[in-house]
Parts: structure tokens; C-alpha cells; sequence
């Protein structure tokens, strides 16, 4: 019974306790909640000195209002200085200064050489130009909207051989397609890493009309052989070396690398290049059987990630 009567009495304190802080609380809100009987205000610093920290505070309850009042505080006092600032804005007029810009993630990037122009809007026509002076006898037209099924009689029409359409992105070249004509076969690339010749450091003067050289390396497989021989059928078989300018696909895990140099032989073992530009990176998606078809046409190799790239060290040209 006496120890019944203990945990009763210790329980009787507890609640008297929970009585006093809970009475202590309504007295802190109510002298934080304005003024006092004289309408004057508290003093900021005697509600929170200086040094003053909410995590000392042991009574959860307390804690909680002591954070509310504070976060209470610190939005009147922004809230002071912009009502501040904007008066001091409209009193200078014209002369205020400007507003300071916010810094973020986006603003504060580091400047990236390859980024594009957004006001560039001719990155995929320079790019046609520059390929039209790279291989002989070539003719740059726009599309202007005109579907390949159309284009590609008009080009079997005017003897044309072969047929090459950029397509882009967001004025960023992003693909390629290479019909042979008439009979085909069609390539489809995705195309990356593209860089015109004023992109390109110590780059060379531009190229002359000699017919280039062309080097074809690393196409290994039956698949690499038909697309090295679509590359090799741009080119006229009659190079004038005169130029010393060679055009330079190679093909690496797949990824083909397009280069176009100009060489100078300094002595019998030393030979100088220099890049003339334009440069850029050709995956193979597609190769398909005759000329450009989307609906009914057949094709030979189509590039199926999650099949063909379940291991590392097999590659397909």
C-alpha cells in the first residue's frame, strides 16, 4: 500500500508540473503575441538574446513555441527590409540601381566550348556547306518540308548517285541518312560531336577543289565492308594528290570518326597535318535494302540495344 501511495503521489507531481509549464506557455504566448498593457512593444532582444539557441531548450512543448515565434520574427523582419528597400527604389527612380540577379545552378555553369548558339540557326547549313566543299561534285538543297519518297526520284531524275539528308534538333544535327542511287542500300547514323571549321583550334586554311584521298579503317566485319563502300562511293577512285587532302573514316567500337586533313611530308619519316574541318561522330542504327522507305522497305541490320550490346567486347562493323 506504501508504495501504491508513492507512485500517487509521484503521479500527482508529474501532473502538477504539466500544470506549471502549460501555464508558463500561455504566459509566454500571450506576452509574445503583442503588446503590453501600456500598447508598448517588448524589446526584440529581450525575447531572444544574443547567443540565444531553441535546441537548449529541454520541454518539447516550449521548444515548439519558441521556433514558431521565432520564424515569426525573422519573416516581419525580411518582410521590413523589402517594404525598405522598395521605398528606397521608388525615391532614386531612374537612378536606382538594377536588381541583383539570383544565383543558381543554371547561371553559375561552367562555359562549355561545345555549347550552342541558340541564335545560330544555320549550324546544319554551314554544316551541308562545308560537306559539299569535303566531296566532289556535291549540290546542297534544302528540303523545305518535302518528304524522301519525293526527293529521291528528282535526284534519280538528275543522275545524282548518292543522297544525304542531315536531320537536327533543336538546330543541333543529331542524324544522317545515306541512300546510294538508284538501287540503294540506305544508312540511317545517329550523328554527335559535330564541330564546323571556325569550332576547330589551329585549324588550317580552307580546302581547295582537289579530289581528296580517302582512308577507310577498322571496317572488319560483312556489314563494315557495305558501309565503307557506300563512304568510298562519295568520293571519285581518281584522286589528284597534288592537294595532299584526305578524307578519314574510322570506325572504333562502332563509333565512326569522321576527320578531314590536309598532309605535308616534311622528310622521309616525318609527316605534317593539319585538320581543315568539319569534324563529327556517326553510330550506325539502320541499313536498309534499296532506297529510303520507312513503311515497306526491308531491312538488312537494324541496331537493337538490349540484344546486340549485351556484351562489351562484341562490336558490328
Amino acid at each position: 500500500m506504501a508504495k501504491a501511495g508513492d507512485k500517487s503521489s509521484s503521479s500527482g507531481k508529474k501532473s502538477l508540473k504539466r500544470k506549471a509549464a502549460a501555464e508558463e506557455l500561455q504566459e509566454a504566448a500571450g506576452a509574445g503575441d503583442g503588446a503590453t498593457e501600456n500598447g508598448v512593444q517588448p524589446p526584440k532582444a529581450a525575447a531572444f538574446p544574443p547567443g540565444f539557441s531553441i535546441s537548449e531548450i529541454k520541454n518539447k512543448q516550449r521548444r515548439h513555441l519558441m521556433f514558431t515565434r521565432w520564424k515569426q520574427q525573422q519573416r516581419k523582419e525580411k518582410l521590413a527590409a523589402k517594404k525598405k528597400l522598395k521605398k528606397e527604389r521608388e525615391a532614386l527612380g531612374d537612378k536606382a540601381p538594377p536588381k541583383p540577379v539570383p544565383k543558381t545552378i543554371d547561371n553559375q555553369r561552367v562555359y562549355d566550348e561545345t555549347t550552342v548558339d541558340p541564335n545560330d540557326e544555320e549550324r546544319t547549313v554551314r554544316l551541308c556547306e562545308q560537306l559539299s566543299t569535303v566531296i566532289p561534285n556535291s549540290h546542297v538543297y534544302y528540303r523545305r518540308g518535302l518528304a524522301l519518297k519525293k526527293i529521291i526520284p528528282q535526284c534519280i531524275a538528275r543522275d545524282f548517285t548518292d543522297l544525304i539528308v542531315i536531320n537536327e534538333d533543336r538546330k543541333t544535327p543529331n542524324g544522317l541518312i545515306l541512300s546510294h542511287l538508284p538501287n540503294g542500300p540506305t544508312a540511317h547514323f545517329k550523328m554527335s560531336s559535330v564541330r564546323l571549321r571556325k569550332e576547330i583550334k589551329r585549324r588550317g586554311k580552307d580546302p581547295t577543289e582537289h579530289i581528296p584521298e580517302i582512308i577507310l579503317n577498322n571496317f572488319t566485319t560483312r556489314l563494315g565492308h557495305s558501309i565503307g563502300r557506300m563512304f568510298a562511293s562519295l568520293f571519285p577512285h581518281n584522286p589528284q594528290f597534288i592537294g595532299r587532302q584526305v578524307a578519314t573514316f574510322h570506325n572504333q567500337r562502332d563509333y565512326i570518326f569522321f576527320r578531314f586533313h590536309r598532309y605535308i611530308f616534311r622528310s622521309e619519316k616525318k609527316v605534317g597535318i593539319q585538320e581543315l574541318g568539319p569534324r563529327f561522330t556517326l553510330k550506325l542504327r539502320s541499313l536498309q535494302k534499296g532506297t529510303f522507305d520507312s513503311k515497306y522497305g526491308e531491312y538488312e541490320w537494324v541496331h537493337k540495344p538490349r540484344e546486340m550490346d549485351t556484351s562489351r567486347r562484341k562490336f558490328h562493323l
